[in-house]
Order: structure tokens, then sequence, then C-alpha cells
């Protein structure tokens, strides 16, 4: 009778396994592109990188995220709108990214155009960014071994859940 026991729990844990990794294969890598905002890991401050031209050699999709590294005693992140980023107006801005560390994430959960600034004066500087997110690209068709690969899965999963059954 241990033995049956036994023999259940490693056919429900392969079982399990067995379904984590189909789910994985499914679903693929939902996690989104880090960005580094301007190219490198520090360059939210006034330098020689052009943010509008490097945002637009960029492509930009839902659920992504950008980074924004910098001096955190200097400068700070604020999103705001269209007519605050022309102008370089910081007040009544719409979020302020600025976490106090100088390294700060923002994950890009719409399709529209965001717009980012540093107060105090560095506007005018250039240092804001405009981006542009698009809609996430539709998956590919998987390919031929995808398809033999899930369907192993299932085959393997099928199995185990007879072999639960029989014992």
């Amino acid at each position: 009778m241990r033995e049956v026991l036994s023999l259940r729990r490693v056919l429900t844990v392969g079982m399990t396994v067995a379904m984590v990794i189909m789910l994985r294969a499914e679903m693929g890598n939902a996690s989104g592109k880090m960005h580094y905002v301007g190219g490198s890991k520090t360059s939210w401050g006034p330098s020689n990188v052009n943010l509008t031209e490097w945002s637009s050699h960029e492509t930009f999709y839902v659920g992504d995220w950008l980074y924004f590294g910098y001096d955190k005693y200097q400068y700070n992140v604020l999103e705001v709108n269209e007519t605050s980023y022309e102008k370089c107006i910081d007040k009544d801005f719409i979020k302020n990214i600025t976490g106090g560390a100088g390294r700060d994430v923002f994950n890009l959960t719409q399709t529209k155009t965001y717009y980012f600034l540093s107060s105090g004066g560095y506007c005018f500087q250039g240092l804001k960014v405009a981006v542009n997110v698009l809609r996430p690209m539709p998956p590919a068709p998987a390919p031929t071994s995808t398809s033999t690969t899930t369907t192993f899965s299932s085959s393997l999963l099928l199995l185990l859940l007879l072999l639960f059954i029989i014992i």
C-alpha cells in the first residue's frame, strides 16, 4: 500500500512538472524588453546623447520597460503630457517616476506616446524624451518542431494521467 502511495506522489509531481513545461512553451516569453533611455545605464542627464534621435531608432511595444539611470542629486524623471513636453513645463505632471536611487524603471502599458522630462531647467538642455509605444506583434506561427514538442508533451501528460488512474 505504501509503495502505491509513493508511486502516486511521483506521478503527481511528474504531471505537475509536465503541465508547467507545457504552459511555459505555450506562453513563450511574457516579459517585455528593457530599453536603457539614451542607450546606456547612465544617459538620463545632459550629455552628447540626443534623446529624440535615440528614441527614433528604438521600437517600443506594450509590455516593454524604460530604464532611467541618472545622478539622483541633480535630475528626476517626470511623465508629462505633450504640451508640457513641448514647452518644458514641469508642473502638473502626470507621474513622478523618480524613485530616489537614480535607477528607475517604467512599464509601458498602453499603445500611445509617452512623454518624459527632467525638471529644474534641464528639459531646455534636451533632457526629455518622447516614446511611441506600439501594440505587440502577433506571435509568428509555431514551427513544426514546436508542434512536435507540444504533441509529445500532451502525449506524456496523457500517459502519466492514465498511469495515475490505473495505479
